[in-house]
């Protein structure tokens, strides 16, 4: 899913299914291209080559609050020092039988509630309700590329992409947003024209199923940078918003969701571009235990299909 952030395509100003740029990217990986940009987006590859760079270069460098549930919350002891997540494969059974986020400082949170900021979707956890609507959509003051509902975050997403994208320019690094929120209609449309273009097989590789939409939560957005450049394309790893939020998003609860070479473990090809909202305590531990995944952090089975 070198395109869409988080398995779906918004309904702005992005490059239609049938557009020419996407057209070509599918050839590319279709024909099995063997360029380094496009290795992670080869849903069947077990990894890459020994010393394969990630693609870009070397990084440059509030937390919300959510009712937790009383079930499915992580309750394990700390995951040994010795665990790489990196070598975690797709299987029946949980990637990490003690997960390190019970460790984690701060309240724990619901795994499947969708107004709880750990709330973990993929391709085997569906929304519940698949209809779920965030009941404090919120257009956050930030440098917009999109509008209507993909301009709209939970409330609390909206307040941390705010001091998050304020200090990217006090850095000089300007961030867009580029697509919020996306409603189950959107998603069902958006997922139906690559059934009818595609196929159902294809489509699957290139859009999230209704109801199975991260976007779909308000506790996820994709970026941009001020220009524009290789806007959901494997080359915005390397453009300045990227390499920024890749070294500091944490710092405002924040992960890249679906990170590079560990798509069958999310389900999603690299999307450099794809920021998650789990909360400042949470976010930092994971960067601090070198954990890159939702699923290996929550200690849950990896997702690389549907059921």
């Amino acid at each position: 899913m070198c395109y869409q952030g988080g398995g779906e395509a918004s309904g702005r100003r992005e490059a239609g299914p049938d557009s020419p740029s996407r057209r070509a990217f599918s050839r590319l990986l279709l024909a099995g291209t063997g360029l380094a940009a496009l290795a992670a987006c080869t849903p069947g590859s077990a990894s890459a080559p020994a010393g394969t760079p990630e693609p870009g270069p070397s990084p440059v460098t509030g937390t919300g609050s959510a009712t937790p549930s009383a079930t499915a919350t992580a309750s394990h002891p700390p995951l040994p020092a010795s665990a790489a997540p990196a070598t975690a494969r797709a299987s029946a059974t949980p990637l990490k039988a003690d997960p390190p986020s019970a460790a984690a400082p701060g309240p724990q949170h619901s795994l499947t509630d969708p107004a709880s900021p750990w709330v973990v979707v993929n391709k085997h956890r569906p929304l519940s309700p698949a209809t779920f609507v965030p009941p404090d959509l919120a257009r956050p003051a930030v440098r917009l590329a999109t509008s209507g509902e993909a301009a709209l975050l939970n409330s609390t997403t909206a307040a941390a992409a705010e001091k998050m994208f304020a200090a990217a320019a006090a850095d000089g690094v300007i961030i867009t947003l580029a697509s919020g929120y996306r409603s189950f209609q959107t998603q069902t449309a958006t997922y139906g024209s690559y059934v009818r273009t595609r196929g159902r097989a294809e489509a699957d590789t290139v859009s999230a199923r209704p109801g199975y939409s991260e976007h779909q939560t308000g506790w996820s957005f994709d970026i941009g940078d001020g220009g524009g450049a290789c806007s959901f394309q494997p080359c915005f790893a390397q453009q300045q918003a990227a390499v920024w939020a890749k070294a500091n998003a944490h710092r405002f609860g924040f992960v890249v969701r679906y990170p590079w070479m560990l798509h069958e473990i999310t389900g999603y090809y690299y999307e450099p571009w794809h920021l998650r909202f789990i909360g400042v305590e949470a976010a930092k531990d994971m960067s601090t235990r070198g954990i890159a995944t939702l699923e290996q952090y929550f200690g849950l089975e990896a997702a690389p299909g549907y059921r």
